[in-house]
């Protein structure tokens, strides 16, 4: 596995629980707002497996799940093999995913390796190459879409948006895209920090008033819909 980045605990990648956060190395994305440009890019300094899982062992008794987020996990090759021995531990484990491999999906679902999936909706289909800016094989992200909103294991839709990539009626089509899925949140895009392209930090973005507002249209397509 390649791990660029271990956060040690936080209260929100893991609805409902006490986690850490791994990152892993890689992405077949490059998401002009993405803020992890040295993960996505290959060029984070790489953390030895050894060392996260001393860490597991050292904060069972503090932390009761483990969010596996990148770049994009599913690139990496040993990603099952890794995620037993974090269950092996007793941990929960969520994962995050831009759903370019559903075959890697099915698998850690069948298996019974996951417990949580996270998965981005980048943009409307037809806008999805502007978005991630690099070749998207879309049927295989819908059919992780179909797959996920199956419901075999709890799971959300979750999507960043910002007036220069997404207008108020892509909003309502990535909506659209999902409709019926349990959860869809709507996220705001924050002009901080590091990104993989520094010219959006002057990119306005949406308030949450309106991100709220627009959601009306489309929050009754949802068990649970909200803005964060």
């Amino acid at each position: 596995m390649l791990i660029g980045g271990l956060q040690k605990t936080t209260l929100v990648d893991y609805p409902g629980k006490i986690a850490a956060t791994i990152f892993t190395i890689g992405c077949n994305y490059r998401c002009s707002f993405c803020h992890n440009p040295e993960i996505v890019k290959g060029i984070a300094k790489v953390i030895p497996e050894e060392t996260i899982f001393e860490f597991l062992k050292s904060r069972k008794d503090l932390v009761d799940g483990v969010c596996i987020t990148g770049g994009e996990p599913t690139l990496q090759n040993d990603l099952l093999d890794f995620i037993k021995r974090i269950k092996h531990l007793g941990y929960a484990v969520k994962l995050d995913t831009n759903g370019h491999r559903p075959q890697v999906i099915k698998k850690l679902i069948d298996k019974g390796l996951i417990d949580y999936i996270a998965m981005d909706i980048k943009a409307p289909w037809k806008k999805y190459l502007k978005v991630v800016t690099r070749d998207s094989d879309l049927e295989k992200v819908k059919e992780s879409v179909l797959m996920i909103k199956e419901g075999r294991i709890p799971y959300e839709f979750r999507s960043t948006v910002l007036p220069a990539l997404h207008s108020e009626n892509d909003i309502v089509a990535m909506a659209r895209q999902i409709k019926g899925a349990d959860k869809y949140f709507l996220q705001q895009f924050r002009p901080a920090g590091a990104l993989v392209d520094p010219e959006f930090l002057s990119k306005v973005t949406y308030t949450k008033k309106q991100l709220t507002e627009i959601m009306q249209t489309f929050k009754d397509w949802f068990k649970v819909c909200r803005v964060r």
